[in-house]
């Protein structure tokens, strides 16, 4: 069953059955709206990125996975590759952690999307992140990425550890940048 988050809303991610999860992945999904013009619409390509960045108890950055280093220094997580359209349905990009392979240093990873090309999100429709249990292929919770607007980024959501185990919070802070390092500023006021 899956949780719909709203902004700022924290879900507990504890196996139904009792038990931790193993190894989650992090879908993004977007569509491009169509550009309208004298002879009707027609379709555009916006490339969105997706980063997960891999923070410690102290709020320092110490990996990054997007799509110029798609795997950790540890090797627990993975980015599946850059869509450059976000055509097709689904998740378009996605980024897959092996929670228990994490280095027990990493207390908080936080997902960004980004515009790499620049459009901003008046011109993206139809997108959301969701958490999914790889073992199952249950989605376990998802947060409409919502605020069109003339920003290019958002915060997405933040996975923490918890005690023994690990919790997602939908964060939605909108920001502007090409890359994840244009986003650091912005990300660290949310751990």
């Amino acid at each position: 069953m899956t949780i719909s988050l709203e902004k700022g809303q924290k879900v507990s991610l504890a196996k139904r059955s009792g038990g931790s999860l193993s190894v989650v992945r992090m879908g993004l999904g977007w569509d491009a709206v169509k550009k309208r013009g004298l002879f009707g619409s027609r379709s555009q390509s916006i490339d969105l990125d997706a980063s997960a960045l891999l923070f410690d108890a102290a709020g320092t950055l110490v990996d990054a996975v997007w799509f110029r280093q798609l795997r950790s220094h540890d090797g627990a997580v993975q980015h599946t590759g850059d869509n450059l359209t976000g055509d097709g349905d689904g998740d378009d990009e996605s980024v897959i952690v092996d929670l228990p392979r994490l280095s027990p240093a990493v207390t908080q990873i936080v997902f960004t999307v980004n515009s790499f090309t620049g459009q901003d999100f008046s011109q993206i429709e139809n997108a959301f992140c969701r958490l999914v249990d790889e073992t199952t292929n249950e989605e376990l919770a998802r947060y409409e990425l919502t605020g069109s607007g003339r920003h290019n980024a958002q915060i997405m959501a933040k996975v923490s550890r918890d005690g023994a185990g690990w919790t997602m919070t939908a964060i939605g802070a909108i920001a502007n940048g090409r890359t994840f390092q244009d986003l650091l500023p912005d990300t660290v006021a949310y751990l």
